[in-house]
């Protein structure tokens, strides 16, 4: 059964390896819910809307698409530039520490698949280290 089995799961998407659309969602929330709640992220907190709702469905379908999913947020929004997107919220080295310390947290939570979740470490702390740059320039 070894090879066939590993067949099957070496196929299978990052997003149904995570959960699909019920686990995105769970991280989505469990990020908020760490940022708006532990005071070491307050200076990410302040950077955002007091209503965090649309962020949450936001970073949801973000992850849905980014993980191999369905591409409904895409299709609604009509394309996205997370760069553009966030170039304006000025972010800071501290503030780009305390998102992927809040990411890497809601991602241990969710039970995520070690390998998988070292892939979304690898993957999203060039960008958060991105984003520093792009506020700077």
């Amino acid at each position: 059964m070894g090879d066939a089995a590993d067949d099957v799961v070496a196929k299978r998407s990052p997003y149904e390896l995570i959960g699909g659309a019920e686990a995105v969602r769970r991280l989505a929330d469990k990020f908020y819910d760490l940022m708006d709640q532990d005071p070491s992220y307050r200076a990410l907190r302040d950077m955002h809307e007091p209503d965090l709702a649309p962020m949450r469905d936001s970073l949801a379908g973000f992850f849905a698409v980014w993980l191999g999913g369905p591409r409904d947020w895409v299709e609604k929004r009509g394309g996205f530039c997370i760069m553009s997107r966030h170039a304006q919220m000025g972010v800071t080295n501290e503030t780009a520490a305390q998102w992927m310390d809040a990411m890497r947290r809601a991602i241990a939570a969710l039970e995520t698949p070690p390998e998988l979740a070292e892939k979304m470490d690898q993957a999203l702390a060039p960008l958060a280290e991105a984003m520093v740059r792009r506020a700077k320039a």
